[in-house]
């Protein structure tokens, strides 16, 4: 990091907080802070739905992702256009005639009190430790690579999300995202033709692509039903559109970003804009992901990108086995780039094998690398992330962009973990403050009374999330955490909102003991990894339904809604 990174990295950073806070600042009533005052347009309804599900963990996870294992992630968003059509169609309907804040105010006016309630509260719980996790994701990373103290960065990540998102609320959160967007899709281009243009002489956009095949990491489609398999057609256009559906749908963090706008119509915009845009944003970002592996083919990259873990073996009594290991790595880099130039200037089945060999060589070789950094974190008694898939990309950022993109690079990391950030924040807040303060415990206070206490929500918000960040831990790969998360949650409030606009007879009291019975049985099946977790969102929402319909069958028909 030279003066000029910091320069551009602080000032792109300050430059966002302080325009957002200015922009929005003096809301006056509930309205404005929760809703935005219903100004927004379609294109910022949809930039700022992009901007909420894109963290900063999409931007260093998914380049990662594509790196071990290809294109085939792509395929978990393909369910995100189906459900953006329903949520078009259904959901937001009925919200905007409603007039509702929040998605849970629906359910009180369709079933009762207490299922409002508990969506709001399962709602609250997964986005809690999901705000945690969306600040430590780049904090953890960066810290291990530039050696900052990791809970400094989670502190002033989280103080700068809470600035801005404390004065301006939701119109605060909608400005700044559409900047942050800016900032991000600008980034990602200039490192994308960067990486083209670091390739040798002789390798064009379309010998990369068939270096990138001939590494099986342009498969993109699926289509197979094993379980196995996390990433398949399969599983993205079913378990992706029921986790889309439940997300765009039902998580608040989302919900508010469109009743924000104008008009149905402006809503309705908004999210085809997002569902048109986002798939192929996913796809150009594990692109980027592909071209940093190929790249790698003709520049030598550390065994384990892991900086940090790579410290620790190197003080340790494994530090020869590591070498030894390195060394040998080394041997296979030089072979797989000669045949690679061969095979580019004479495609044939031989020199394909011999390549396929050498893969399979260098990722058992990785692996093993993985398992002494293992035994040298037992022998220090400490703890180290051997999954690296998440310090690629920022290893290439900061080893071979040129000064000031790199400022640029890490920019955009803070500014999509600041745009998440503060979505959540500002949900967890509204959901607090309409569903549980106004509902349950302080009604008929005036609008100012509602404003100071949804600020002091998100505050309070803002330092859980931090405090969850500074005791996280890395999971197997941050991306999946998240998703994971939300798919152990969101299918059965899926079903409960389903329920509510399909199944009429269906009363408040089989759909509040259905919901408990399935949020139990599928933390129970994730726990014991009964499916991919993708499957977890159709199984929740198909259980909850089928419990509720069940349990109706038993109750006396004079079992009414009731909305006390």
């Amino acid at each position: 990091m030279e003066t000029l990174d910091w320069i551009i990295l602080i000032g792109t950073l300050l430059t966002i907080v302080g325009y957002g806070t200015w922009k929005t600042r003096g809301s006056q009533n509930v309205q404005d802070y929760i809703r935005g005052g219903n100004q927004a347009q379609w294109w910022t309804i949809g930039l700022s739905v992009m901007a909420t599900q894109a963290s900063a963990i999409t931007f260093l996870s998914t380049p990662g992702q594509a790196f071990n294992d290809g294109m085939g992630f792509v395929q978990f968003y393909f369910g995100l256009p189906i459900a953006m059509i329903i949520i078009c169609m259904v959901f937001i309907p009925l919200y905007h005639r409603l007039k509702v804040y929040t998605a849970y105010e629906f359910l009180e006016n369709r079933f009762d009190l207490k299922t409002r309630s508990l969506t709001a509260g399962l709602f609250l719980v997964q986005r809690g430790l999901a705000a945690g996790i969306t600040i430590y994701a780049p904090a953890i990373i960066l810290s291990a690579v530039l050696g900052w103290s990791l809970n400094q960065l989670n502190i002033i990540i989280g103080v700068l999300v809470i600035i801005y998102t404390v004065s301006g609320g939701t119109k605060a959160v909608s400005v700044t995202q559409k900047h942050q967007m800016t900032v991000i899709f600008t980034g990602m281009f200039i490192a994308f033709f960067l990486i083209l243009s670091y390739l040798p002489e002789n390798i064009n956009f379309s010998n990369a692509l068939e270096i990138a095949a001939v590494n099986n990491k342009m498969n993109i489609l699926d289509f197979s039903f094993d379980f196995e398999n996390r990433y398949t057609f399969w599983s993205g256009i079913i378990g992706g559109t029921f986790l889309m559906l439940s997300y765009f749908g039902t998580d608040q963090s989302q919900v508010q970003r469109y009743l924000s706008g104008k008009s149905l119509r402006e809503m309705q915009l908004g999210l085809i804009f997002n569902g048109l845009l986002k798939v192929p944003m996913q796809f150009f970002i594990l692109l980027v992901g592909v071209m940093v592996f190929v790249f790698y083919q003709y520049n030598e990259s550390p065994i384990h990108f892991n900086p940090h873990a790579q410290d620790v073996v190197a003080a340790s009594s494994y530090s020869d086995e590591f070498k030894a290991l390195e060394a040998e790595q080394h041997e296979l880099f030089e072979n797989k780039k000669m045949l690679l130039n061969a095979y580019v200037s004479a495609p044939n089945d031989g020199l394909k094998k011999q390549i396929s060999k050498v893969n399979t060589a260098e990722k058992s070789n990785r692996d093993q690398a993985k398992l002494v950094l293992e035994k040298a974190a037992n022998e220090h008694q400490t703890k180290i992330e051997t999954n690296d898939k998440d310090y690629v990309f920022i290893h290439f950022i900061l080893n071979n962009l040129p000064r000031g993109l790199i400022g640029l690079l890490l920019a955009v990391i803070l500014s999509a973990a600041m745009s998440s950030t503060a979505s959540e924040l500002n949900a967890l807040a509204s959901t607090t403050s309409i569903d549980i303060y106004k509902r349950s415990i302080a009604a008929n206070k005036d609008d100012m009374h509602y404003v100071k206490a949804t600020k002091w929500f998100t505050l309070g918000w803002g330092i859980l999330a931090i405090c969850i960040a500074c005791f996280a831990s890395l999971f197997d790969n941050l991306i999946q955490l998240v998703n994971i998360i939300g798919s152990v949650f969101y299918g059965n409030v899926l079903g409960i909102f389903l329920l509510a606009f399909f199944f009429k007879h269906v009363k408040a009291n089989a759909v509040f003991i259905a919901a408990i019975i399935t949020q139990a049985i599928v933390i129970y099946g994730w726990y014991f990894d009964w499916m991919p977790y993708l499957w977890l969102n159709l199984f929740g929402c198909t259980l909850v339904i089928i419990i509720a319909l069940c349990i109706q069958l038993f109750i006396p028909k004079s079992d009414v809604i009731t909305t006390s």
